[in-house]
């Protein structure tokens, strides 16, 4: 499990921010992974911008728990994604609260659990 941690952090002259994030699902770093996505942090928002599984892998609920869960510890209060959904273009806006009252429900409602690359 990752530390909670700061997103700046101050070396000599510089501060480093935490913008970007590229997450893979995989059991061990450097493995093959099943599934990938790039994420993109503006003030307390994390925006999805690519995510790809492999062929017939579900983006899950667990799943879907896991990027709140991450979102939490970096601070991040919202989570939003773009997908397709009956051919229209969807951008969906995921609250982040607490971890604790996060039902399976609320993750379904919240977050597709279909999305998948297509051929």
């Amino acid at each position: 499990m990752i530390k909670e941690s700061s997103r700046y952090m101050k070396v000599d002259g510089w501060i480093f921010e935490v913008k970007t994030v590229r997450a893979l699902k995989v059991d061990s770093y450097g493995k093959p992974y099943s599934a990938i996505a790039n994420c993109n942090i503006n003030g307390d928002t994390m925006y999805v911008d690519g995510l790809l599984t492999k062929e017939d892998k579900n983006f899950t609920k667990e799943d879907s728990i896991a990027f709140q869960k991450f979102c939490r510890k970096m601070g991040i209060d919202s989570l939003t994604y773009h997908r397709y959904q009956n051919g229209q273009s969807i951008n969906k806006n995921v609250k982040i609260s607490d971890l604790e009252s996060i039902t399976a429900n609320e993750i379904s409602q919240n977050m597709d659990n279909s999305i998948r690359l297509v051929k």
